[in-house]
This record gives C-alpha cells, sequence and structure tokens, in this order.
C-alpha cells in the first residue's frame, strides 16, 4: 500500500511517499529513505522502498527541499538544510500511530547516505543507519572526483566565480551537475527522471565543508551499515573506508566487487542478502 503525503521542514512543503506493508495491524518499525544527489524520491529509490515494504517495515521516501516535488530554491542543494529535512521527516514519521517511534531507522545511497550518517549521528532519535555509497569528508571526496590539478582548479575556479557573481548581482550563479560530481556516461542513465541537472556554487561550497567523518562516532553504540562498491566509479571507496576507521561501536562495513554505485539498480543478490541479514540482527521487524 502506498500513498502521498506532505510534511513541513522550516517553512517548505515537502512531498514523500508513505509505504505500508498490506494487512498490518499495530506500530511496526520505520525506514526513511533518502536520495542521491539533486534526484528525487523516485528510481531506484522505489525499489530500495519497495523491499523494506516486503520485508515488513513502514517506509517513507521523499523528496528534499528544491528536488522532485518539494518545495524550495531548486538545485540549492545545502548539507545542512538536508539534514534539517531528515530530522524533519523523522518528526514525522514518530508522530504517525502505525510507527513505532522508538524505531526509526534511515537508509540512503550516495549524497543521501552522507547525510543519514550525519543525521543519525546527532539525532538519538534514529536507532539504525543504512549508507550505501556515502562519504564522510566532502572536500577531499571532491578532491578525488577531480583529482587532475587541472580539474580541480576548475572545480575552485567555479566556487570563486560563483562568489563574484553573487557579490555583483545577488544572485546564485549555476553549474552544471558533472562539473560538480562526475559520473560515467554509462551510468548516467541510473539517475531518476526529474533530477536536478544545474546547481548553484553555494552547493558546492557546502559540500566542501560537509564532513559526517566529525560526528560518526556519536552514532554509537546504535547499529549502522556501511556498504560500497569495491571500485566506485562515482564515490571514492575510501570514503567509507574512513566513516568506518572514524565509527565507533556498532558499524559494520562490506565492500563489495560485484557492484558499482547503484546497486538497487539490478538487484543484486550478493547485496540484497547482505542488507537482510543486517536487519535481522540489528533491525528486525518484530523486536524481541
Amino acid at each position: 500500500m502506498q500513498y502521498e503525503i506532505t510534511f513541513p521542514s522550516d517553512g517548505l512543503k515537502l512531498t514523500g511517499v508513505i509505504h505500508k506493508p498490506d494487512g498490518m495491524t499495530g506500530k511496526r518499525p520505520a525506514v526513511i529513505v533518502t536520495h542521491g544527489f539533486g534526484g528525487t524520491k523516485g528510481g531506484t529509490h522505489e525499489k530500495e522502498a519497495a523491499l523494506y515494504e516486503a520485508w515488513g517495515y513502514v517506509v517513507l521516501r521523499f523528496d528534499y527541499r528544491g528536488c522532485g516535488d518539494s518545495e524550495g530554491k531548486r538545485g540549492n542543494i545545502i548539507c545542512t538544510d538536508q539534514v534539517a529535512d531528515t530530522r524533519n521527516a523523522v518528526s514525522y514519521m514518530a508522530a504517525q500511530e502505525f510507527v513505532d517511534a522508538d524505531r526509526i531507522m534511515l537508509s540512503g545511497q550516495s549524497f543521501g547516505a552522507a547525510i543519514n550518517v550525519y543525521t543519525g549521528s546527532v539525532d538519538s532519535r534514529v536507532k539504525a543507519v543504512v549508507s550505501i555509497g556515502g562519504w564522510g569528508d566532502g572536500l577531499e571526496k571532491s578532491k578525488d572526483q577531480h583529482p587532475s590539478p587541472e580539474q580541480w582548479g576548475a572545480f575552485t575556479d567555479k566556487i570563486a566565480e560563483g562568489r563574484a557573481h553573487r557579490e555583483k548581482t545577488g544572485e546564485s550563479y549555476m553549474v552544471k551537475r558533472w562539473d560538480i560530481v562526475p559520473i560515467p556516461e554509462h551510468m548516467r542513465g541510473h539517475l531518476p527522471s526529474g533530477a536536478v541537472m544545474d546547481f548553484t556554487s553555494e552547493t558546492m561550497e557546502s559540500i566542501c565543508t560537509f564532513r559526517p567523518n566529525e560526528v560518526v562516532s556519536l552514532m554509537a553504540p546504535r547499529p549502522m551499515l556501511l556498504v560500497h562498491s569495491a571500485n566506485d566509479s562515482v564515490t571514492p571507496t575510501r570514503q567509507a573506508i574512513e566513516l568506518f576507521q572514524k565509527a565507533g561501536k556498532g558499524c559494520e562495513l562490506h565492500l563489495l566487487s560485484e557492484i558499482d554505485h547503484f546497486p538497487f539498480t539490478n538487484g543484486d543478490s550478493m547485496f540484497i542478502e547482505i542488507l537482510n541479514y543486517w536487519l535481522k540482527r540489528n533491525f528486525p521487524v518484530n523486536a524481541e
């Protein structure tokens, strides 16, 4: 069963979809599914939510501000704003009569995974986190995604151009998606329909100053699952390794050679088995 909802965040109306298992009674643990960089609640996130629903969880997938059908300045992706949106999603789900408010988990891919790690670490209402292809240091991630001196110079030049443009005009300077987060051409079709393709330069600055690494230790001893491609072509694999090194008790890391950055696209069986087994041990539908 699925139906559309809205909830408030900093005066904006965010759109989402609730998934409820057929025939459910009483309260269930909830999973909040967050999308990637400038994405939407659709695409592979719909598959992700449907999987959790099939396993017996109540699920919310939603569009961050400025993305999809939600209100907000289009393409202005500020990490701390997305943390606020996620925390407001937790508040919304905790208030639903069919949700066990003491058992709310965050699950996200890529950018959404990084937001979830940070949010879970600073918000004790979050009882578990799943990070798929996430990252912990936005500056180092960006440097690795633009590895040559010329590429990094072009990246930082756009930040400088953006600052000068705002000072002169009072308006944001827009930057193409691939100039911020490069994705190999053969994988670009995995982006959801309606994904943002142009972003403010403030987005770039926000990424470079966002460091879930600095707070991830606060997540312990609550369970956290980090899953990453051993050779991720979008988010450098070392980002997951460094998150794991800084996390405390309760964190588990899996590096898989069989997947790339979008594991829900093809429903990789090993990845699904790892996720299901981890849930049964750490965040089961029926708590003992």
